[in-house]
């Protein structure tokens, strides 16, 4: 027994000393001396490795014995160095510049570079190599860090230095955030990752946003990053139509792990083209990438930042390349904020032949539990793969020990003694808020001069309310709204109260209720903003909107049935009234022009459109998206922007003799919309189409019937659904109807290849509607314009079958 015992021992003592750990740390530089940034650090022959920081230093943890290193960056020749491991040891590494030589290359005078037959060969290899591995698995880090090196001392009336916490030079780090991941693939675009760890300075509590998709960008695609910096996307070097785009330079070649790798420099053809300009270096024979250096600059169209280097590493695995190390530098200016900062991702521990369950892959593209931010500082020491700067060392400890004190009592209520200052400026203009960050208990009083406007029916008046607001843990809250209306000619007094909770943010659901009286446009989908309204009405004599007195109770609840699946129910009770014009003021006097009546279809006297009737409802409906995915946290489920339409359909019934309900109809309608489908350089499309009819309408007022989302104004805000020549009232149906919109924004296709206005980064974009119904047969409307991020301008017409029923401008604003 004493021999098995110590048997036992031994083989565990044996198992501990030859699974121990040993730290390689040390510092990459360049015969210079100078550092060589996010080097990276491998074991050969495997994809278990790591990265060099900024500044060139590195840490590594290794199992003892014998051991390779390789020592790779971009631009020099790669070192090896044989260790062997039997304690922590240091070991400093100069690389020198890789040297591309022409030695094997014939260039003869006015023949064509070599460089071009090597990126043919790519090109035609292309979807191969896209395609040759069907899945994998990895473990991924991913670092972010953005900087301020310069800033404005105040904007919006707030002191800079002391918001975001920075130096006296207004310089310093804004965001530094590390994460861990489990990250698994499937082809075509199947992705599950797992976050293991997260830590953001400054904010103890707060989860990571990094995701190891969105720094994996793939040059064997034709197009890449569209709808992210630009609305278009960029061209890859060796997308099918490359040659169309660039031109090549063959720099040098060189032999690398037995492998000859081709030194390509890529130069755009045209300079506003939107392409890539770098070295993408190409492994001879199978036309691999073994490496990328390549930028977008300002002249590609790259919005909110100036320059973006997409700097990949490669590396071997079994007979393919995974990319094993991916950086991303931006640098930029923003409204006098000059910003920089980098985000790099090590990609280690391939498996490119995992086996996943049948239901492995579902809508859930990243999981983040509960414990995700709890690890200490003595895990992040241990398990953090790229070393962190000085000055990042010092941007963790003071924007952590800064957040332990701002959860303290003492301090939030210093904070916000300041904050709720009262001000009558800040009231009139921004709304005056009173919040309680400890307790989280918020307050809002609406801006009073936004609450001011003027119609017809109420003359001047004010709209106003003051919003509260609980939280929770986890995003759970409940909010409460009190407003009054009062309009100052009809002397009519109204109010409401409304409330919602939002009670499991996992399912995003919530039930809410509401009661009072109040004014409404007789559209229900909207006519003119109040502000748009008071303009028009007081400065040319054009009171648009018609509205209507209602006295209500509203009880609603939504909540996710499945993924990608919203569903609605709500039910109404409402006592519903027509109103007159109370006043005819007016700034200026239009002589050829009167107001017209509240009754939109007869406009000449006021005749009230419908009697004093009561109404009793009940509608369900629900959305689904084609496709979805999300990210699930604790504190909730983020939905992603779906490559695939969503789908509604909605029933709606009005109840007779129910609680002396005057109405009996039943709705029915189904929709299918999509925004921004991507088609390349061509830019992206949004559509909208929707069908509906009222299958029993025996029983209806005006009220109940489909209103359209119509435009008169030249001025207004955009939406897709929004006709731009469409009468508000006219033409809404107790019948049935189809309606489509559809919009091309070509995203500069043409504008930039104007070169006075290539600079304004103009967006020109085309569009249309349909609508049939009884009422309005075969209407149609087609425009066309320009846009600079929320601001556009388009001129069109509309044609009611083929009788052309009106032109012109509008201005449309996204704000």
């Amino acid at each position: 027994m004493i021999r098995i015992c110590a048997l036992l021992l031994f083989c565990g003592l044996t198992n501990i000393v030859f699974a121990q750990q040993f730290s390689v740390t040390g510092t990459v530089k360049d015969t210079n001396g100078q550092p060589v940034p996010f080097a990276s650090v491998y074991l050969k022959n495997t994809t278990t490795g790591t990265s060099a920081n900024v500044d060139g230093k590195y840490s590594i943890k290794l199992k003892n014995g014998q051991q390779t290193l390789s020592f790779r960056a971009v631009g020099y020749k790669q070192q090896d160095h044989i260790i062997n491991l039997s304690d922590d040891i240091s070991l400093n590494v100069t690389l020198t510049a890789e040297s591309y030589t022409l030695e094997n290359v014939n260039i003869r005078a006015n023949a064509e570079d070599p460089a071009y037959a090597i990126i043919r060969k790519a090109i035609k290899e292309r979807k191969t190599h896209l395609n040759e591995v069907k899945s994998f698995s990895c473990d991924v880090y991913i670092k972010g860090v953005q900087r301020l090196k310069g800033a404005p001392k105040k904007f919006f009336g707030q002191d800079i230095q002391k918001v975001l916490e920075l130096d006296t030079n207004r310089k310093g780090i804004i965001y530094l955030s590390e994460s861990q991941s489990k990250f698994n693939f499937s082809r075509p675009n199947s992705i599950h990752e797992e976050m293991i760890s997260s830590k953001v300075a400054g904010r103890n509590n707060a989860f990571s946003f990094n995701k190891a998709s969105d720094l994996i960008i793939n040059f064997y695609d034709n197009y890449l990053l569209e709808n992210k910096l630009s609305a278009r996307g960029f061209i890859s070097p060796i997308a099918d139509n490359a040659l169309f785009y660039y031109k090549y330079k063959l720099l040098g070649e060189s032999t690398e792990n037995g492998e000859l790798i081709h030194k390509i420099q890529v130069i755009p053809r045209r300079e506003n083209d939107p392409v890539f300009r770098g070295i993408i270096y190409i492994i001879d024979n199978s036309w691999r990438i073994y490496n990328t250096d390549l930028f977008l600059t300002k002249n590609a169209g790259i919005n909110f930042i100036d320059t973006l280097n997409i700097n990949q590493q490669f590396t071997k695995v079994k007979e393919v390349y995974m990319p094993t190390s991916i950086n991303f530098q931006f640098a930029g200016n923003v409204l006098g904020f000059k910003i920089a900062g980098y985000y790099v991702g090590v990609y280690s521990n391939y498996n490119i032949d995992p086996k996943f369950s049948k239901n492995f892959f579902s809508g859930e593209i990243l999981k983040v539990t509960e414990m995700v931010n709890k690890k200490d500082s003595a895990y992040w020491v241990n398990n953090r793969p790229i070393p962190l700067t000085e000055d990042e060392k010092i941007n963790y400890i003071k924007k952590d020990s800064i957040a332990k004190l701002k959860e303290s009592k003492k301090y939030l209520d210093s904070l916000e003694k300041e904050n709720n200052k009262f001000g009558i400026g800040k009231l009139l203009l921004r709304g005056h808020s009173i919040n309680d960050r400890y307790d989280k208990e918020y307050w809002y009083f609406d801006p009073v001069l936004r609450a001011i406007f003027y119609n017809t029916v109420e003359g001047f008046a004010i709209k106003y309310g003051v919003t509260y607001r609980k939280t929770f843990e986890n995003r759970r809250s409940y909010s409460i709204r009190p407003e009054l209306r009062y309009g100052f000619a009809n002397k009519k007094l109204t109010g409401s109260l409304t409330g919602s909770y939002y009670y499991n943010p996992l399912k995003s659901a919530s039930v809410g209720a509401s009661f009072g009286n109040g004014i409404f446009d007789l559209n229900n989908l909207g006519s003119m903003t109040a502000l748009g309204n008071s303009i028009n009405s007081l400065f040319y004599e054009k009171n648009f909107p018609k509205f209507y007195e209602k006295s209500f109770a509203n009880i609603n609840t939504t909540r996710e049935l499945a993924t990608g699946l919203q569903g609605s129910v709500s039910v109404d009770y409402s006592r519903n009234k027509s109103l007159t014009n109370s006043s005819n003021f007016k700034f200026i006097d239009a002589k050829d022009r009167e107001f017209t009546s509240n009754n939109p279809f007869n406009p000449a006297e006021e005749v009230p459109l419908f009697p004093t009737y009561n109404s009793f409802s009940a509608t369900a409906s629900l959305t689904y998206t084609i496709g979805q995915k999300y990210i699930t946290r604790p504190d909730g489920k983020f939905y992603t922007e779906s490559k695939y339409p969503k789908i509604t359909v909605l029933y709606k019934k009005g109840f007779n003799n129910v609680l002396s309900s005057d109405i009996d109809y039943d709705f029915i309608k189904a929709e299918v919309f999509q925004e921004r489908i991507g088609l390349g350089l061509l830019g992206y499309t949004s559509f909208l189409a929707g069908v509906g009819k009222f299958v029993n309408n025996k029983k209806m007022y005006y009220p109940d019937f489909k209103h359209f989302s119509g435009n008169i104004s030249t001025i207004f805000p955009p939406n897709i659904r929004k006709f731009q020549y469409l009468d508000f009232y006219q033409f809404s149906t107790n019948q049935q109807y189809f309606e489509a919109h559809l919009e091309h924004n070509f995203a500069g296709f043409f504008m930039n290849k104007i070169p006075l206005l290539r600079k304004a980064k103009l967006e020109e974009f085309i569009g249309g509607g349909y609508l049939s119904s009884p009422e309005k047969r075969n209407y149609k409307e087609f425009y066309f314009g320009i846009q600079r991020l929320v601001l556009r301008a388009s001129y069109g017409f509309a044609y009611d079958g083929g009788r052309k029923l009106t032109q012109g401008f509008r201005i449309s604003y996204g704000f």
